[in-house]
């Protein structure tokens, strides 16, 4: 199981890095392998500001939907189009291609407060 430890993470199991006052984020390697075959990305959040913990879209595999759940306050101004295309990038590249939007971060001393990679490691049992 990959866990970067160059990255932050939710105990929802999404990825989070930072770049200036702009937070990616995406599902870890541990959600797409518990949810299997992802044929669906959706994310209807484009251009508002949500609060922390507030569900900003959902995935869908095979077997589940999953909703997803944002990391940090923000507003959201980008979603990775290539997953209408081709979702399975969650799956086989989830921090890299998979990622699924990018915030401008309200608050960014929330980046604190999430779990490191010994944290979510821990977690997830890894």
């Amino acid at each position: 199981m990959n866990i970067p430890s160059e990255l932050k993470y939710t105990k929802d199991h999404e990825w989070v890095s930072i770049e200036g006052d702009v937070a990616t984020v995406g599902i870890t390697d541990f959600a797409q392998g518990e949810l299997g075959d992802i044929v669906y990305v959706e994310v209807e959040t484009l251009d508002e500001t949500l609060d922390q913990d507030e569900v900003f879209g959902t995935v869908e595999a095979v077997k589940t939907v999953s909703d997803l759940f944002l990391p940090l306050s923000g507003e959201i101004v980008e979603f990775n189009e290539a997953l209408e295309d081709a979702p399975e990038k969650v799956n086989t590249d989830p921090y890299g291609e998979g990622w699924m939007i990018k915030i401008k971060m309200s608050d960014p001393s929330q980046f604190d407060g999430l779990l490191s990679d010994a944290d979510y490691k821990a977690l997830v049992g890894a």
